[in-house]
This record gives structure tokens, sequence and C-alpha cells, in this order.
């Protein structure tokens, strides 16, 4: 066995998740358990499905995985079998979800209010200047832009504003804070979360021969009743002014949301526009917006001089019904 295959042979359902995803055999992986997989290994949903729309043989995946993403990570191995098996964390994972539990909120009562109110909130400063500032030079570097050089923030790119980088230890940073999993612990109730493995985006202002391509307002989630809670989030990484190209939504649509369906009657509520309602979220550098996922949302046109740079950073319920659908 070469190293590939002797580094990944003992996670389980590896071969089942190649072999379905590459149309060898039927699809019987839950949607929650393939995501807890490519999250384990440091995938992104993206990239993965790209690579193995080539149709690759299991070896050459397997080869692929380890170049993308490194080795596996032993803990979130060991955590994701105890989860298959539906038994208590592996230990090392059990302290690190007891001291979130135990540190102080990072969200106050005044934030609390606002989610349950407006169904969105700030955690500010989730990432230092410092750490802000190197994940922005690695966006700069993805898009082969420079910031003194508008000309240089137009490459043609196949995604629109979203960059399909997912693997880099400045991206590592937020994915691994223990004030960002607090964050998502008080809102979900639970620090037991698994933390996405998202991409990146890059949103420049709009000009001649350039309109924002989107995604306007949208929800990445089945609008079936009853949608399950889950939450959504954005880290800017530069301060953002709220033409920027900004986080947009509808505030407080939550709340109102299966009267407004049904009052739809057959219409499809995916091409209503609400966007008279929505608004949009300023926010300085570092800075983390975290928004339920029935919130119609979607980025904004940019109107200002300058880009806005940011990172997708989530965290979930490893359980079905808690699962949205994801992009």
């Amino acid at each position: 066995m070469d190293r590939s295959g002797a580094e990944l042979a003992t996670i389980r359902d590896l071969d089942r998740y190649w072999a379905e995803a590459t149309f060898r055999a039927p699809r019987s992986l839950s949607r929650i358990q393939a995501r807890i997989l490519l999250d384990v290994l440091g995938l992104g949903v993206e990239q993965t499905s790209v690579y193995l729309g080539h149709q690759p043989d299991y070896a050459t995946f397997q080869a692929w995985v380890l170049a993308t993403a490194g080795p596996p990570d032993a803990d979130r191995v060991e955590r994701y079998h105890a989860w298959l098996d539906n038994a208590p964390p592996p230990h090392a994972t059990a302290e690190r979800l007891a001291r979130v539990e135990a540190a102080p909120d990072v969200l106050d009562a005044d934030d609390l209010a606002q989610w349950d109110a407006l169904g969105f909130v700030i955690l500010r400063g989730a990432l230092s200047p410092d750490e802000a500032k190197a994940c922005e030079a690695l966006l700069w570097q993805q898009v082969g832009g420079t910031p003194d050089d508008p000309t240089s923030w137009y490459a043609p790119r196949t995604n629109g504003i979203m960059v399909q980088y997912f693997q880099h230890p400045a991206l590592d940073v937020a994915r691994t804070a223990p004030r960002v999993h607090k964050a998502f612990a008080q809102l979900w109730g639970t620090a037991d979360l698994w933390m996405t493995v998202d991409r990146m985006s890059f949103n420049p202002p709009e000009r001649p021969g350039y309109t924002f391509p989107g995604p306007h307002l949208h929800w990445d989630v089945s609008l079936a009743q009853p949608i399950p809670f889950a939450t959504q989030g954005i880290l800017y990484l530069t301060d953002t002014r709220a033409d920027q190209g900004a986080l947009q939504l509808v505030p407080g649509f939550h709340h109102r949301f299966p009267d407004w369906l049904d009052a739809l009657g057959d219409a499809d509520p995916r091409l209503v526009d609400i966007g008279a309602e929505a608004i949009t979220i300023p926010a300085a550098a570092g800075d983390l917006i975290i928004w339920r996922q029935d919130l119609p949302h979607g980025a904004s046109p940019n109107a200002s001089d300058r880009p806005r740079m940011a990172h997708y950073v989530n965290m979930y319920a490893p359980t079905l019904t808690s699962h949205p659908v994801w992009r």
C-alpha cells in the first residue's frame, strides 16, 4: 500500500464517498456524513466535487486528498468515527468542547436580543488586525491582484465573486479560534459543533464593463417547512462599508417566513423580489457576521472604490435535521 492509501485507509466510508461521487455506486451516504467527512479531511465541497468530476480512480483520489489538504488530523478522524458509532466524543475533543462551554460569553445580552429580533449578529474582533491582514494578503495572492492597481482586480474568474481556495494556515486561524467557536456555541446552545472548510470572496467595485454578478438575495436551503435552525457566517478581511459590496439580508424575516410563504400561493418564493426590504451590513476587518439560514441574504453591488474581501466561516451541529443544503 502506498503512502496515501496507508494514511487514509482507516477513515471509514471514504471509499464509499468516492464511489458514490464518481457514480460508481448508488448514493446512500447522508448529506451530513458526506459534509463531516470532507470537513474532517480539510476539503472544500466545491473543490472536491470539481476534482471528482474528472472520474479519478480511488488511489488517485487518495493521493489528491493528501496533496491538497495534507494528512488528516487524528483527533478529528477519531471524533468522526465516534459520531458514526453514536458514541461519546474522544477525550481530547470532549475536553476542548468543555473549555468552550466554560469560556466567558463573547456575545452579550444586546447581541442575543438582536439575534432573536433580527436574525443576525456581529462578533466584533473575531480575528485580530494582523490575522485579518494575513487573510487579506492571501486573497490578493489568489485573485492575482494588488491593492494599489484597480486594473488588476478584474481578471476573469469562473466563479463570480467566489474564490475557490480553502487550505491555508491563515484561514485556519478563524476555524480554530475559541472565540469564534464560543459565538456559535451561544447561538446553537451547544459547543458540539463542526467547523466548515469554506471558501473566500472578492467583490470588486462595479465599473463600465463590469457589473455585480451576484449572488443576489437567496437562500442556501430547501424552503420546505419547517426550515431547521442553522447558521451561516462571513468574516470581513478589511473594513467594509455598507456600499462596499457588503452582505445584505432581510432582518427579522424568520419571524414571518411561514406566513409569507403561505400568502404566495403557487408563486415561486425564490423569484419574488424582496430586495426593498434588505439592509447591508457594514463591519470592520476581522468582524464575523453570523445569520440564520432562513434569512434571505446575498452580497450586494459594490459602489465604493475598494473591493469587499471576505472568508466564509460557519459551524453546524452533527445532526441530519439541523443540516442545511450546502452549496
